[in-house]
């Protein structure tokens, strides 16, 4: 039997479901034993105490006296039952009783049934019963206490079960919630972690619990510790691979012109490759998450940029605030996104926009475009798409979108191609949740 459709209603949160854990017992049980109460106490109670009544009633009734010489009797002194004649106009013209008085209904069927003789009777409140009997005198009014038909303050249980169960599920929550505050320090850690952020975690709780948290502790420093040491390598890499080519500068400066130049130009772009190695091994793992405004941000980049002579313009902006951001990381994304964006077409156009929920940079060019189906391999890394990128525009070992993907990961985000409506080209959106 499958019960997937209680999932729609069904809270999302931890939080959430075991509140509904917790109540779900409590107050079915409450309704059970309200209904076995019900069907015991008040009604088999109730019954048995209005039989004993109705035998005292007809005791009366059959002793062939008037009204007022029973009311006179020692009889009625006895039963505790007042007699006295009841005018017409003061009889009720039906069974009275309060609209929460539920033991009522039991006492007035119960009565009905057993006294032939009965008009009408009233309940007007927790302490008389008065009951109109029809005699061969006239009418007779008698007067009971209401103890003697319905169990007295009958709703004290109900109000103790309410009352205690409400405090047992207080006491049971605060317990819960202290059981459930480590699980939830260990979903903020590591959804931190995701984002690229470093908080400080230390395992508690139950042992499930802290056997999760030192789980995700030695993930943590595995991963950390295997970011260091590719970046520590490439970066050594880089750094031998520097000196050779300076003595390379230097033994081709001492060259004629028209044989140093092609040689220079190579000499230059290695450079140009270690640079871009180093930029992917750093990833976005250097420094630390601050409140950056985007908007700010993404405007001195495109400045920067038209400083340099690249055709890079900001279009639009919306939306207005800071966003938790490594701002070397974004400037580092964001600049070669428009980088691939003129290499491979005439100009770029970056904008920003900025809601509640999330951030999103995107850079359009009028370039030929990726292929929906290559997409996802042009975010590879050293992916080089050279059908459908212009490789005659520009040199690169394919780390740019790869880069670019890498660091809006490590904000909790992703990197997102499209095809731009407006210029026809690659649209690149970087995506981030706030």
């Amino acid at each position: 039997m499958s019960f997937r459709w209680l999932k729609s209603y069904t809270p999302r949160s931890l939080y959430g479901r075991a509140i509904l854990i917790l109540l779900l017992p409590v107050v079915s049980l409450f309704l059970v034993v309200a209904v076995v109460f019900t069907q015991r106490h008040f009604e088999g109670v109730t019954r048995q105490m209005t039989h004993a009544v109705s035998r005292e009633v007809n005791l009366i009734l059959d002793s062939g006296l008037s009204a007022e010489e029973v009311a006179r009797s020692p009889m009625a002194r006895i039963l505790q039952i007042g007699v006295m004649p009841a005018s017409p106009t003061a009889v009720p013209k039906e069974n009275l009783r309060r609209w929460y008085d539920f033991t009522g209904i039991i006492v007035i069927r119960e009565l009905t049934n057993l006294l032939p003789e009965l008009e009408v009777m009233e309940l007007p409140n927790d302490h008389f019963v008065h009951l109109y009997m029809r005699q061969p005198d006239g009418l007779w009014r008698l007067t009971l206490d209401r103890k003697r038909v319905s169990a007295p303050n009958a709703h004290q249980m109900f109000v103790n079960m309410v009352f205690f169960g409400a405090l047992m599920t207080v006491i049971a929550f605060l317990y819960l919630r202290n059981q459930l505050r480590p699980i939830t320090r260990l979903a903020r850690a590591a959804e931190a972690f995701g984002r690229g952020r470093h908080v400080t975690y230390r395992p508690a709780g139950a042992v499930e619990v802290r056997a999760a948290g030192h789980a995700f502790l030695d993930m943590r420093a595995r991963i950390e510790r295997q970011i260091e040491q590719r970046t520590l390598m490439l970066s050594g890499v880089s750094h031998d691979m520097r000196t050779p080519l300076t003595r390379l500068k230097l033994s081709l400066s001492m060259l004629e012109d028209e044989d140093r130049g092609p040689m220079e130009q190579d000499v230059a772009d290695m450079e140009r490759l270690l640079d871009e190695f180093l930029a992917f091994a750093r990833g976005a793992q250097e420094g630390q998450a601050e409140p950056v405004d985007p908007a700010d941000l993404v405007r001195r980049i495109v400045e920067d940029c038209q400083r340099a002579n690249i055709a890079a313009e900001l279009r639009e902006v919306k939306g207005e605030g800071t966003v938790m951001l490594r701002e070397g990381a974004i400037r580092r994304a964001v600049e070669n996104l428009i980088n691939n964006a003129v290499r491979y077409g005439s100009r770029a156009e970056v904008s920003v926009l900025l809601t509640n929920k999330t951030l999103r940079i995107r850079v359009e060019d009028d370039g030929p475009g990726i292929p929906p189906e290559r997409r996802e391999e042009a975010t590879k890394p050293f992916a080089r798409l050279e059908p459908a990128r212009n490789q005659n525009k520009g040199t690169g070992v394919g780390l740019g979108l790869s880069i670019a993907l890498d660091i809006a990961r490590a904000h909790g985000g992703t990197l997102r191609l499209g095809e731009s409506t407006r210029l026809g080209g690659l649209r690149a959106d970087i995506v981030i949740a706030r």
